[in-house]
């Protein structure tokens, strides 16, 4: 088990990064709903999500990710929010569906289940009828019925494709896949982001798991306590957090202990380049 030395306090406040799009600030660490929020109705299964949501606002933190794809995710997330938690959260959704009339009714729909008349940000999700969406969410957008608009995907094969659609559209928000394992983002992505005004949002920054697997077995650096970290997720979320064209990273999570993890990740000083290196080298 890693040393806590160097650990930053659970009270220090989250790093902020703002929305190129608006100026408004959201903290570096996000929370996701993929798998974690699937679950059925029975207070057994919703404790545990109830507790992750208290402390994810309590401290701090607003920015939640969730899609219709996400099975029951838009509705048990709904369903557990407060209206003190609606008041601070900034949510983000997905469209996922084909055809003009349908991505409509989807995005109304995760507008009822996550209980807003209106959302913070929507992307179009695997950028699946891209042109399609885009037209809708810019009149939802002039409407006042979201706030934001954008795209997302999960792969690295999909990001040069991200790359042309940025340069071609105007966007406010891409999603997609960065980790100490995966730099592919580095090369063109996120430049390109951050010459766009895009905010950027990081998906699978553990690698669904599979980042911890390199790492097990093995003692945290004596030099993770520089960077106020004390745990190898730690580690992975500073060096995210440390390219200054990520805007919010989101970890998904059904566990206090785990969130609590991540969100130190958001505190405390960051790596620099070579630093950034070290943690790279550190999980390869």
């Amino acid at each position: 088990m890693a040393s806590r030395a160097g650990a930053v306090s659970p009270g220090e406040a989250l790093i902020r990064r703002r929305i190129p799009a608006s100026g408004e600030e959201t903290p570096v660490i996000g929370l996701g709903t993929s798998r974690t929020f699937e679950v059925g109705e029975s207070a057994a299964e919703r404790a545990p999500l109830r507790e992750v949501l208290e402390s994810f606002f309590a401290s701090g933190a607003r920015l939640i990710d969730t899609s219709p794809m996400y099975g029951t995710a838009e509705a048990v997330l709904g369903g557990l929010m407060t209206p003190d938690m609606h008041q601070r959260a900034f949510l983000a959704t997905k469209v996922w569906t084909r055809g003009a009339r349908e991505g409509r009714e989807q995005m109304t729909r995760s507008g009822e289940l996550l209980k807003t008349a209106r959302l913070d940000l929507i992307q179009v999700h695997n950028l699946l009828d891209l042109e399609t969406h885009l037209r809708t969410l810019r009149e939802w957008k002039d409407a006042g019925r979201v706030r934001y608009i954008g795209v997302t995907h999960y792969t690295v094969g999909a990001q040069p494709e991200l790359v042309k659609v940025l340069k071609r559209e105007k966007l406010d928000f891409v999603q997609f896949n960065y980790s100490p394992l995966t730099r592919a983002a580095e090369k063109e992505l996120l430049p390109v982001a951050a010459d766009r005004g895009v905010a950027a949002l990081v998906n699978r920054p553990f690698e669904d798991g599979a980042l911890f697997g390199t790492v097990r077995g093995k003692a945290l650096p004596a030099w993770a306590g520089e960077l106020d970290a004390a745990s190898w997720g730690q580690l992975a979320l500073k060096f995210i957090a440390a390219h200054p064209a990520v805007t919010c990273i989101i970890p998904a999570t059904a566990k206090a202990s785990h969130l609590a993890d991540n969100l130190a990740g958001g505190r405390g000083r960051l790596p620099d380049a070579r630093q950034r290196e070290a943690i790279a080298r550190a999980f390869a």
